[in-house]
């Protein structure tokens, strides 16, 4: 009786050393989030403290695994729609293929300043109608977080809006961009974020358009050459970003975790946006160590981009069709 109970404790060591730390470990759900964003960038860095929350929110019950540098929000996106993908982590502008009336929020000179953009983009009826937009095309809104303000990059110097007639651009793949480029008789050229690089190498386009965070961090500014990098700070049109999931994922989920991914989490949201704006700065400056001819336009001279521009946002809105026109008229509430 003795030895039958050892070979039964022994039996019961050797099934826990098997079984039970696969049982403990193993999560029993998985969240894959993809963005264009590089490791070391703040939209990067955001995405660790979202991903350190959840999990602590969620008891260790959802993995969060983030796959960064990623190169085409669009195609990522799509996948989230379809379910193939559980979440993906990206500017407006990438969702706009998908969620057309998103176009509006990044229209030209929508936003004079970063509070402004906060108080609207915060705002419950922004939000709202947000979600909305996004649980009709199959996805669910998590938070936001930011690109920042985008400003010309180009080998041709640039002082007015006629400067910019017949240069290549290169556009990112959104209504709103290309309008907004066309309005100054630019020629916009649609490119992914994984060709931009060697498109800018090869001449195919003259420049681009982004925030000094985003060409330093996917190494767009190494593209055109020592002495014809101009970078006119037109800061024209504020990009955020957004995180969302895969409705069809989503609504498979146990309500305690669907409820800790959709708890708007403010404090980081602010936290990222922060950093985003302490380096904007700074990185100017390194762009001007590397060769730029950085020029910071005067309210005058902007002026008349923006008049160019003016009607560039309700001319979107009236295209993408009424509920379009109805998130422009929130923002502009909000604000």
């Amino acid at each position: 009786m003795i030895r039958y109970l050892h070979w039964l404790a022994a039996l019961l060591v050797v099934c826990l050393a098997i079984v039970g730390p696969a049982i403990a470990e193993e999560p029993e759900f998985i969240m894959e989030v993809g963005s264009t964003a590089p490791a070391g960038s703040p939209w990067a860095a955001e995405l660790k403290r979202y991903k350190k929350t959840v999990e602590e929110r969620t008891n260790d019950r959802l993995k969060v695994k983030l796959r960064l540098g990623r190169g085409n929000e669009r195609s990522m996106t799509r996948r989230v729609q379809m379910g193939s993908m559980q979440a993906v982590a990206g500017s407006i502008g990438g969702m706009s293929s998908i969620v057309r009336e998103v176009n509006v929020i990044e229209s030209p000179y929508l936003f004079a300043n970063h509070e402004v953009a906060d108080k609207a983009l915060d705002s419950p009826e922004v939000i709202n109608q947000f979600r909305k937009l996004l649980a009709k095309r199959g996805l669910i809104f998590g938070l936001w977080a930011e690109n920042g303000y985008r400003s010309y990059f180009s080998r041709n110097k640039i002082r007015k809006p006629e400067d910019l007639k017949g240069i290549r651009f290169r556009s990112q793949e959104s209504l709103v961009h290309v309008e907004t480029y066309e309005a100054f008789g630019a020629s916009p050229v649609p490119i992914d974020v994984g060709n931009t690089l060697m498109s800018i190498q090869t001449g195919v386009v003259d420049g681009f358009d982004n925030t000094p965070l985003f060409a330093m961090a996917g190494s767009w500014y190494q593209g055109l050459k020592e002495g014809e990098r101009n970078l006119f700070l037109s800061r024209h049109c504020y990009q955020p970003a957004a995180l969302v999931y895969s409705k069809k994922w989503f609504d498979a989920l146990p309500k305690e975790i669907q409820s800790a991914l959709t708890v708007v989490d403010q404090e980081l949201v602010e936290w990222g946006r922060n950093q985003v704006r302490i380096m904007d700065p700074v990185l100017i400056k390194n762009l001007a160590r590397y060769g730029y001819d950085v020029y910071e336009p005067t309210e005058k001279e902007l002026a008349a981009f923006k008049e160019v521009q003016k009607n560039v946002p309700d001319e979107v809105a009236k295209e993408i069709g009424p509920e379009g026109v109805a998130l422009l008229k929130a923002i502009r509430k909000a604000m």
